[in-house]
C-alpha cells in the first residue's frame, strides 16, 4: 500500500515517514502544496495524509483540485486549526477524515488503516481470504492462525492483493503500489516476490492470469 504525506513541518514529516514505513507502507513525501498536488495528480496512491497549512498552495485548495481532477483516493487531513468551520471546509473539499494537531501516531495509523480498508470495501482490520488472514493493524499474515514470516516488500504485495482480492492485478499496478517514488522499480521483481510468497503461503493462493497479472484467491472455495 502506497501513501503520500504532504506536510511542511520537517520533524513531523520525518516522523510520519518513519512510522508509516514501519507500519508496512511505501511512503512518498512532499513539503508544500504545489509539490503535493503534483504528486497526487500524477502518482497512484492508496491514501494521502494532507496538512491544511501548507506553503505555495493551501491544503484545502490542493484537495479541491484533486477532486475536480477525478482523484478519488481517501484523504486524511492534518490541521492545527480547531474551529469547526475549517473542519467543515475540509470535508466539503473532499476530505474523508481529519486529525487535529498534536495527535498520537497510533491514532493516525488506525484512521489511515480504516480509510484504506473502507476504500477497498473491507470493514475489519483483519482481511481474510479463506485460511489466509492479513492483519492490517499489526502488519502480519497468518495461514490457519499460524504466522507467516514475510519481508516488508512481500507484506506490501500480499496486503495490496488482499485489499483487492478476486480482482486481476497487473504487474505494473503492483509496482506502482508497493514501491515509493524514489525506489528503482523493476516489474520483473514482482515475479520474484510472487514466487517467494507462493512458497510461504501456498502455491495455489496466487493465481496467474496469463497476459494480465495475478489474483489472490481462496483455493478451497474455488475447488468447491
Amino acid at each position: 500500500m502506497r501513501v503520500l504525506v504532504v506536510e511542511d513541518d520537517p520533524d513531523l514529516n520525518r516522523q510520519l515517514n518513519r512510522a508509516l514505513t514501519d507500519a508496512g507502507y511505501a511512503v512518498d513525501v512532499a513539503t508544500d502544496g504545489e509539490e503535493g498536488h503534483f504528486l497526487g495528480d500524477t502518482e497512484p496512491y492508496d491514501a494521502v495524509v494532507l496538512d491544511l497549512g501548507l506553503p505555495q498552495i493551501d491544503g484545502v485548495t490542493v484537495l479541491e483540485r484533486w477532486r475536480q481532477e477525478g482523484r478519488v483516493f481517501p484523504v486524511l487531513i492534518l490541521t492545527a486549526r480547531d474551529r469547526w468551520s475549517e473542519k467543515v471546509a475540509g470535508f466539503d473539499a473532499g476530505a474523508d477524515d481529519y486529525l487535529t494537531k498534536p495527535f498520537h501516531t497510533e491514532e493516525l495509523l488506525a484512521r489511515l488503516r480504516a480509510l484504506t480498508r473502507r476504500a477497498a470495501g473491507h470493514a475489519s482490520s483483519s482481511i481474510d481470504c479463506g485460511a489466509l488472514s492479513v492483519d492490517t493493524r499489526g502488519a502480519r499474515v497468518f495461514i490457519d492462525g499460524a504466522p507467516v514470516k514475510l519481508t516488508s516488500h512481500e507484506f506490501r504485495l500480499i496486503s495490496y492483493m488482499a485489499h483487492h482480492q478476486d480482482r486481476v492485478i497487473s504487474r505494473s499496478e503492483l509496482v506502482e503500489h508497493i514501491y515509493d517514488q524514489d525506489f528503482d522499480r523493476d516489474s520483473n521483481t514482482i515475479e520474484v516476490f510472487v514466487g517467494r510468497l507462493r512458497k510461504k503461503i501456498g502455491q495455489d493462493r496466487i493465481e496467474t492470469v496469463r497476459g494480465l497479472g495475478y489474483r489472490l484467491i481462496d483455493p478451497d472455495a474455488k475447488a468447491a
